[in-house]
Formats: C-alpha cells, sequence, structure tokens
C-alpha cells in the first residue's frame, strides 16, 4: 500500500472531479486558517489557552503550521492521505477542545466539522478507487 502516501494516491484525487475541487476548497481554507495562527498569534494563543489544552503555545504554532503547509499540499493534490489524517485529527481535536469544550460555535462546530467531512471524504475517495489485485483463477 505505499501508493497511499505517494503519487498512486494523489493521482486518483486528481483524476476525480469531485475531489479535485474538495481538495482545492479545502485548501484554501485551512491555508488561511494556518495563517491567521500567526497574524494574530496573540490572539490566537489566548484562544488556545483558553481551550485548556497542555502547551497551547507549541500546539499553536504546530497547528499553524500543519494547517499552512497542509492546506498547501491539498490545493497542489500531493501527499494527499497523510494530510487528510493529520488534518482530520487537527479538526477533532478543534471540534472537541473549542466547540465542544469551549462553545466555540464559529468556527469550531461549523467551519471544523465541514472540514472534517472533507478530510473524511478525500480518503473515502481514495480508498473506494484504489488498484485492488487481481484474484487468481480457482480463488
Amino acid at each position: 500500500m505505499p501508493w497511499l502516501a505517494g503519487s498512486g494516491a494523489d493521482a486518483l484525487v486528481r483524476g476525480n472531479r469531485v475531489a479535485t475541487r474538495v481538495a482545492l476548497l479545502a485548501g484554501v481554507i485551512f491555508f488561511f486558517a494556518g495563517l491567521v495562527k500567526f497574524v494574530f498569534h496573540h490572539w490566537e494563543l489566548h484562544a488556545f489557552r483558553s481551550f485548556g489544552l497542555p502547551w497551547p503555545s507549541a500546539l499553536e504554532i504546530t497547528a499553524g503550521i500543519l494547517e499552512t503547509v497542509g492546506g498547501v499540499l491539498l490545493a497542489l493534490r500531493r501527499c494527499v492521505v497523510p494530510v487528510a489524517v493529520l488534518l482530520g485529527i487537527t479538526m477533532v481535536i478543534a471540534i472537541g477542545s473549542s466547540g465542544i469544550g469551549h462553545g466555540d460555535v464559529i468556527p469550531s462546530l461549523t467551519l471544523a466539522p465541514a472540514l472534517l467531512v472533507a478530510m473524511l471524504y478525500l480518503l473515502y475517495a481514495v480508498w473506494s478507487t484504489r488498484p485492488r489485485p487481481r484474484r487468481r483463477a480457482g480463488n
């Protein structure tokens, strides 16, 4: 299954019109969401501290890097599977800590769930169109 992390999965996404659009749109959203964590660092750091997560400063920077770089990679449809997994986990944490735990509706209970669904869709699109080994006759 090495094709999952490489160009095989990326080619499957590029060959699927809906998956391409999902990757592009989600990539742009993630890119700007990541930039916000750097441009409005103090505001975001205050928010991360209020969520009660350990190491809020490190988590904010990590989330910013993941979202910015991941957004670019999604828009380019490169490393789609690992990026979708990492950003999906990031959205689960955002929904749980900020949305459910802290009560932030926007973006944690609106945009974050939509982005989580987008990441799950990309993973499904790759999984459902992956190459399958041929069965031998008589099996």
